[in-house]
């Protein structure tokens, strides 16, 4: 970034570079430091990371909210075939980690250490010397130190989405991570959803051919519960809608495309140009309910975002939780040979002549044979174990958890690893750039010491 493009920004630039409003008030030193955060290097050192085998992982869940209450039923069946322990728990409020501990006094008969009260007891999980794997599920800004923190106590780190806000904080979990050599994994439960795992093995089986293109989205009407004064503590989540402008919630989309593109594995982004709509839907739902003080919105209604591949493969990001709109994740990949999109999901096969308005999606009946013939052998394997779980998002939370807690008692690589979480993460602020400055493109860092260029495919398809 030069100085001219440097100063058309505002000195909002430092939410998402991770800078201080001090920092960005010496102009000179923050253009060095932008530079600095899009053009570092990594080692690459943690790609492919193993561990010992954990035979039994000991667990300490940071975060007892709604997606905490969720996560902890995901462990039911990995703490009953002595998979799993979960050993410690911790909260801001003790009535969290009381249901937490309900829960594990019902199912299993006994209950978990429980911190609560200041809000440094999280620290005090990582402490302990009993716990191999953190679970952080905790408001956005505290996952990066969170994890951080665990690494640097000698835990392995699985942490909710976004695992970083900033650029900088992308910078300090693949650091510590390739210095720490433990296990950094963002949870991108759509990763490990049924729909995307099929995909996922048609990809890797060829019926897409060469892939171009792909569109992801998290379109999702969030109005009541960030409105609402209870269902986000302290309503933590909306405060990012009246401050910032981007896609702060890129990952249901862009995980699972990313590894249908081998994202990190022989390709990797090259540079990203986003945009947002007005902002409406939001700040009148907060008008008519009468809540003053969220009724000056900065993030537009609708972010889209494009990015670019090193390889010229293209994708479409959107994010929408301000409107009434029916939820979406797109889904939708698009090869030489195939292209399905989801919600509902619908299949294309090519026919090998061309054909006038040969434009028609599969019939049930052709679509179902696509569907048995490449169900992931994940799901096929699990079905019983799904079935029981199915209130952790249809089943996908399960088959995520017991993929981590699986891959740590075997010593195996984790199916989401440091780099692609920051990768995924990083998005955000990149975005946050662009919009910045007019749609301006941006280019995204190689986190990955370029290790992005050796061939491989995702882990979701080994060691089952």
């Amino acid at each position: 970034m030069n100085r001219k493009d440097f100063l058309s920004l505002s000195s909002k630039a430092a939410v998402f570079l991770g800078l201080s409003a001090t920092a960005i008030s010496c102009k000179e030193e923050t253009i060095e430091k932008t530079n600095n955060l899009l053009n570092k290097t990594a080692k690459g050192t943690a790609f492919g990371l193993k561990s010992p085998k954990i035979d039994n992982v000991r667990v300490g869940i940071i975060g007892a909210g709604n997606r905490g209450q969720t996560l902890i039923q995901m462990f039911d069946w990995l703490v009953k075939n002595n998979n799993a322990t979960i050993v410690a728990i911790s909260d801001l409020k003790k009535e969290k980690t009381d249901k937490l501990n309900a829960h594990l006094q019902k199912t299993h008969g006994k209950t978990a250490e429980a911190y609560y009260g200041n809000p440094d007891e999280w620290k005090k999980v990582a402490d302990r010397d009993d716990i191999d794997l953190l679970i952080i599920a905790t408001p956005w800004e505290m996952h990066t130190p969170m994890a951080l923190y665990g690494m640097e106590k000698g835990k392995h780190v699985a942490s909710e989405v976004p695992i970083g806000t900033t650029l900088e904080d992308c910078w300090k979990l693949v650091e510590t991570a390739e210095r720490t050599q433990k296990h950094c994994m963002m949870m991108e439960n759509c990763c490990f959803n049924n729909e995307e795992l099929w995909v996922l093995n048609m990809v890797n089986q060829g019926v897409f051919g060469d892939l171009t293109h792909a569109e992801g989205a998290y379109i999702h009407d969030l109005r009541i519960h960030l409105l609402d004064e209870k269902y986000y503590e302290d309503q933590w989540r909306i405060k990012h809608h009246l401050n910032k402008d981007g896609n702060f919630y890129t990952t249901h989309g862009l995980g699972p495309i990313s590894q249908y593109m081998d994202i990190g594995r022989g390709d990797t982004f090259d540079h990203v140009v986003s945009m947002s709509s007005r902002e409406k839907s939001l700040s009148d739902a907060a008008k008519s309910a009468g809540i003053d003080k969220f009724s000056n919105v900065k993030c537009g209604d609708m972010n889209t975002t494009m990015i670019k591949t090193k390889l010229g493969k293209t994708i479409m990001l959107q994010f929408d939780v301000h409107t009434g709109r029916p939820y979406d994740r797109l889904n939708t990949v698009v090869g030489t040979k195939a292209v399905h999109e989801g919600y509902p999901s619908k299949l294309y096969i090519n026919d090998d002549e061309l054909a006038w308005w040969g434009h028609n999606w599969l019939e049930k009946e052709k679509y179902k044979e696509y569907r048995e013939k490449y169900n992931h052998p994940l799901w096929s394997k699990l079905k019983s174990q799904i079935s029981d779980n199915s209130v952790g998002h249809g089943g996908m939370d399960f088959v995520m958890i017991y993929r981590l807690i699986k891959c740590l008692n075997q010593g195996l690589p984790l199916d989401i690893n440091v780099y692609d979480s920051v990768l995924w993460s990083a998005i955000t602020p990149l975005s946050e750039m662009s919009v910045a400055q007019n749609s301006s493109s941006i280019k995204v860092p190689d986190f990955t010491g370029g290790t992005w260029k050796n061939k491989n495919k995702t882990e979701m398809l080994r060691n089952i």
